[in-house]
């Protein structure tokens, strides 16, 4: 992967015009089509407001309509710097770290990383070959039962294809109705899908999966082929990002957070920088 420095942000986005340049570029790659004129046209910026007016008939295009910049306050180079400092680590920042860099509020910083992981959800992926299947459970310390069906936790399920990506979300719970559906939905028939003992994946092989079974409750971690370790090491990053960077996350917004890590496992071998790859999931 291509490094990109913040010399190299300071240059590319020197202030509010060229962040708006960029996304005007980037949604109109090929000219800006007058809906009036019913042609690409010629458009200039006008000073005053973020938009684009026909040089023809004086129709006005918005580049900021329906992303998540439309009617924001803050400035556009914020909302740039706020992506480069979230794409630029492998665990992310937390709001309070941005409204110390970039001298917003908290609720002002933490409502602009809500609404930059709502660009990272990539749930479209589908799985062949081995697979692995694997459950989670997240959460703080606290008393009482630990380790599978600990109360008051998180379930996330994952799959992740070996060598290849992953998608993981929060589940309801893992009973078998609610996980089989899952794999069928995301997995090609005749995979080989690699799970452990749990009984909700037993009937996998009837489903037209070849199910592989490792038993951790018997300390088996891995048997020739046979082992989840490439899904353990996702939630590996996902829990010590979480407990690194944020300490807690609410229920309510943990599959946001977990498609961020998500977005970054898949998108790992890109050879753009991380922060070109988030831009680019700017609207078109």
């Amino acid at each position: 992967m291509n490094k990109y420095t913040v010399k190299n942000f300071d240059k590319e986005f020197p202030n509010d015009e060229a962040c708006l340049e960029w996304i005007k570029n980037h949604r109109y790659p090929n000219g800006i089509e007058c809906p009036v004129c019913q042609k690409v046209t010629k458009h200039h910026k006008v000073t005053t407001r973020p938009v684009y007016e026909c040089d023809n008939c004086g129709h006005q295009i918005s580049p900021l309509a329906n992303t998540i910049f439309h009617k924001s306050s803050t400035s556009l180079r914020t909302w740039f710097h706020a992506i480069f400092l979230m794409a630029s680590t492998r665990c992310g920042i937390s709001a309070k770290q941005l409204q110390r860099e970039t001298g917003v509020t908290y609720k002002t910083a933490w409502r602009m990383f809500k609404q930059i992981r709502s660009l990272l959800d990539e749930k479209g992926n589908m799985f062949s070959g081995n697979v692995e299947v694997d459950e989670t459970y997240v959460g703080g310390a606290r008393q009482g039962k630990r380790g599978r069906g600990a109360s008051g936790k998180t379930i996330v399920a994952g799959i992740v294809e070996r060598q290849g990506n992953v998608s993981a979300s929060v589940v309801p719970d893992v009973k078998a109705q609610t996980l089989i559906p899952m794999i069928q939905d995301k997995v090609a028939i005749n995979s080989t899908v690699f799970t452990d003992e749990m009984p909700s994946y037993n009937r996998l092989n009837q489903k037209g999966f070849n199910h592989e079974v490792i038993n951790h409750f018997n300390k088996q971690y891995v048997n020739g082929n046979i082992h989840t370790n490439t899904i353990d090491g996702f939630w590996s990053l996902v829990k010590g990002g979480i407990k690194g960077v944020y300490r807690h996350v609410s229920p309510e917004y943990l599959d946001s957070y977990v498609n961020e890590y998500e977005f970054r496992y898949n998108h790992r071998k890109d050879e753009q920088p991380m922060f070109q790859t988030f831009l680019n999931q700017i609207k078109i």
